[in-house]
């Protein structure tokens, strides 16, 4: 029996109403739901449901950035952070913050993080050429990826104290410990605009199953459009970086989730990415929270832990195809 996208959607909701409760009860204190006292009523309204509002919200962006960056591009493997953009986001954003241009919950920090992810994604272009070879362009986005790396290591040695240097770090590994309702003001914009911009270019994606040339005589502002993904793309991601820094791999791992739970059509694989992303980044954060010890383990590393062999594997696959073929 085949399960429609409805059906994997309610799935998807059941799914996360099982993991948002056990997500919802994890910490040292007990918490009666039904009536909860002033301290627990502390607890679950200043540190437990802005950390869970902000793994759902973080992992729908960026499920719906990979996914739409898989269709644009048009190979599986292309991801935020594969491609530079959230390098770039966090390099800027970190920079900023260095200098002390931007306090840390200023509104033009996303701002500034969207033309950092928009910088290093054209950049990823330019150096990737016309041709869109998946292996140019993850040539070029490791490329880019290093050199916003290494800019970001040399400005954090730099760091004048080592309360900033902690601080600075959390955009270079991911971190959901000791967020606010603050860092999810920053994080709801970018997540509303970008999805709306996906809504705007949804058709393109849709018909970029064929060749460029056969789109633009569809009648489709493929230059305009395919720039309003580009731009969706960097605020997700942007927004993203600004709330928790740094989460590798979700973008890539959520649209194959989707694929092999049988949907293949564009426009299931963009939408259904969503939710697909929030349930990943909510198995990771769960996860991350029974591991750490003393200190809280960084999501970016757990998220990393499990996205690098799978990357492995998918590269692997297409090498023995094309081999075959």
């Amino acid at each position: 029996m085949t399960v429609t996208a409805r059906g994997w959607g309610w799935l998807f909701i059941l799914l996360a109403v099982i993991l948002s409760g056990w997500h919802l009860n994890q910490g040292a204190a007990t918490v009666n739901w039904l009536d909860l006292n002033d301290l627990q009523y502390t607890i679950v309204m200043d540190i437990r449901l802005p950390r869970w509002l902000l793994v759902l919200a973080n992992g729908m962006a960026l499920g719906l950035a990979g996914a739409a960056l898989q269709l644009l591009l048009r190979n599986p493997l292309a991801e935020p952070g594969l491609i530079g953009v959230s390098s770039m986001s966090a390099l800027v954003t970190v920079t900023l913050l260095y200098f002390g241009w931007l306090a840390a919950f200023s509104w033009w920090l996303p701002l500034a993080a969207v033309a950092g992810g928009l910088a290093g994604l054209l950049l990823v272009v330019l150096l990737a050429g016309r041709q869109h070879d998946i292996y140019r362009i993850i040539l070029a986005g490791v490329a880019v990826s290093s050199l916003a790396g290494s800019a970001m290591g040399l400005i954090l040695y730099l760091a004048p104290n080592p309360f900033a240097f902690q601080e600075w770090s959390q955009w270079t590994l991911g971190s959901l410990a000791n967020r606010s309702w603050s860092h999810l003001g920053l994080l709801l914009p970018c997540l509303l605009i970008g999805t709306l911009l996906l809504w705007w270019t949804r058709t393109l994606l849709t018909a970029l199953t064929l060749s460029e040339q056969t789109v633009a005589t569809l009648g489709f502002r493929l230059v305009s459009q395919r720039n309003g993904v580009l731009l969706a793309v960097a605020v997700l991601v942007a927004g993203s970086v600004v709330s928790v820094g740094i989460i590798g791999f979700v973008g890539l791992l959520a649209p194959h989730l989707v694929r092999l739970l049988g949907q293949e059509h564009p426009q299931r694989v963009l939408w259904l990415s969503a939710p697909a992303g929030a349930l990943l980044l909510l198995a990771m954060d769960i996860a991350t929270r029974l591991i750490s010890g003393a200190r809280e383990l960084p999501i970016g590393i757990v998220a990393a832990l499990v996205g690098a062999p799978l990357l492995v594997a998918l590269l692997f696959h297409r090498y023995q195809r094309r081999f075959y073929e």
